[in-house]
């Protein structure tokens, strides 16, 4: 209980301090534009909404619509891939017609009425007639996460110019906007879920995201004039609400394929492969050169990033079911340790921004791919801590909570190495055409990672084999996981320095402003200088 109400406490203390941070008359808070403190909040509550719900998820598969646990992995694995797949179709729109800031402004309205739609559970059982409300809502959420997730992350990055020394800085302060959201709503959602009924945890991540499209709302002047459509004459005499109906038939889409979660691996396949066709084609067809190599090296970053999200994402499945049966959680609902995560990064990520910052001034910062590789063996690292402490202690005997903590310890270090450094690498290496696609596109790896995560927890679901042989089941598939990743990342580390000279640091510039500082130690060393622009 009592991490409950430190929760309620720290969230309306941010609540409180993004508001006076936005009010403030000053044009920058802290050296950042207000309007990263506006997207600050708004992806806060909306990362709220959906860790909230997304800590109960699992279970509620399990324990209310009774499916079994292989088939409950595969159903998660296959809604997280298409949080991160829709996307591509979300970014794609709001490059060419709609903007950011409207694609925003929409999927936040999707987002609440699919978290509001959550909290009618009906009598459970998959019978029962209001499962069909419950694969809409999924529905709601992943469309609703398409058109907001790669949007925002874009309009913060229109908030700097390219060779701006604050962007990863103010990515890292999102990303931890990101967290504070996801920490508390685990915690809160998750301790109402589990213990009043799962309709007062759903109903409060509904109620989150409502908020956080108040504030996007309200706060529109902040950003600037920016995320607006790049062309009012594409969405002119009607043309807008053609594309907010395309929205609402990619939720019809969403609904029957999130029943028929192969159709999921068929269309990650099929996208997946069409989607890097056409951005390969665009690069070398279209593209200058050095442009052209900045998106060679983009996607092989996207490609490490689906071996460390595909491991990651162990966290809401197979890894939250282990710590409800097999950790001595000492009576605290498994739901509510999905804010460790969380609660690490919002911690942790103001040191790795100093830290950044600090190697790079003395010349010591470490290459984009040189962090991947850092990514991809802690994430390995962590499972392989977890597989030690419980064969240590007996696979009979109730793992000690202490190797949760460490597990999602090294895989949050190892998220800070890769994701708010990832956003920042897609937002600088891509032409400013290119912006949100390619956004997407990292978005879409994510989804890839979220869908093999889905099969690599299903081989964990031993019902039947026994408690104990359960347990060593998920321990042995964690161990050779854990194993190949280690490995992988040394291999990315090796051939980082080829990636970094395809990044053409030396020439990066603004496409519009002179006179900003330099994009940290990488651009610092290519001769990227404040004079310069293109």
């Amino acid at each position: 209980m009592w991490a409950f109400w430190v929760a309620v406490v720290a969230l309306a203390g941010f609540l409180l301090g993004g508001l006076v941070l936005i009010t403030r008359p000053q044009a920058e808070v802290i050296g950042h534009p207000k309007g990263l403190f506006l997207l600050f909040m708004a992806e806060m509550w909306e990362r709220f909404s959906y860790y909230g719900m997304r800590a109960l998820l699992i279970f509620y598969l399990i324990q209310h619509w009774m499916f079994a646990e292989e088939k409950a992995y595969v159903i998660y694995g296959a809604y997280t891939a298409l949080v991160y797949i829709a996307p591509v179709v979300g970014g794609y729109l709001a490059d060419q017609y709609i903007g950011q800031r409207k694609a925003v402004l929409f999927g936040a309205v999707l987002l609440t009425f699919g978290h509001f739609f959550m909290a009618f559970e009906g009598g459970g059982g998959q019978n029962d007639p209001m499962i069909n409300v419950f694969w809409l809502a999924l529905a709601l959420i992943i469309v609703g996460s398409g058109f907001l997730k790669a949007n925002i992350s874009v309009i913060v990055g229109q908030l700097y110019d390219r060779t701006d020394i604050r962007r990863d800085p103010a990515y890292t302060i999102f990303y931890m906007g990101i967290n504070v959201g996801a920490a508390t709503a685990s915690i809160i959602c998750g301790f109402l879920g589990q213990t009043y009924g799962w309709e007062y945890g759903f109903g409060l991540a509904g109620v989150g995201m409502l908020i956080g499209l108040i504030f996007f709302i309200i706060g529109k002047p902040l950003l600037l004039g920016k995320g607006e459509p790049k062309d009012p004459a594409k969405i002119a005499g009607g043309k807008e609400w053609g594309i907010y109906g395309a929205g609402l038939a990619m939720v019809a889409l969403c609904w029957l394929a999130i029943q028929y979660q192969d159709m999921v691996g068929y269309v990650l396949g099929a996208f997946g492969g069409g989607l890097v066709l056409y951005v390969l084609y665009t690069a070398v067809a279209k593209l200058p050169s050095e442009e052209r190599d900045r998106i060679f090296a983009a996607m092989f970053l996207i490609l490490v990033s689906i071996v460390f999200w595909a491991l990651f994402e162990q966290a809401g499945s197979s890894l939250n079911v282990f710590t409800d049966r097999h950790v001595d959680t000492q009576g605290v609902n498994a739901s509510m340790f999905q804010s460790i995560n969380a609660i690490y990064i919002v911690l942790l990520a103001p040191l790795f921004a100093m830290l950044w910052q600090g190697l790079a001034s003395k010349g010591a910062e470490p290459s984009t791919p040189m962090k991947f590789g850092l990514a991809v063996i802690q994430v390995g690292l962590g499972f392989l801590v977890l597989v030690w402490g419980a064969e240590s202690v007996g696979v009979n005997i109730p793992t000690p909570v202490i190797f949760i903590f460490l597990i999602y310890l090294l895989h949050t270090t190892g998220e800070l190495c890769l994701s708010p450094v990832g956003l920042s690498a897609m937002n600088r290496l891509s032409p400013g055409h290119m912006a949100s696609l390619i956004m997407g596109t990292w978005f879409f790896a994510s989804a890839t990672g979220n869908f093999a995560a889905g099969l690599i927890a299903s081989a964990t679901g031993g019902e039947g084999v026994g408690e104990e042989a359960g347990k060593q089941l998920v321990l042995d598939v964690y161990s050779t996981v854990g194993w190949y990743a280690v490995g992988i990342g040394v291999a990315v580390m090796v051939i980082s320095p080829l990636i970094k000279k395809l990044m053409h640091l030396d020439t990066l510039k603004d496409d519009a402003l002179e006179g900003e500082a330099e994009a940290g130690l990488e651009a610092q060393e290519g001769g990227v200088h404040p004079a310069t622009k293109a």
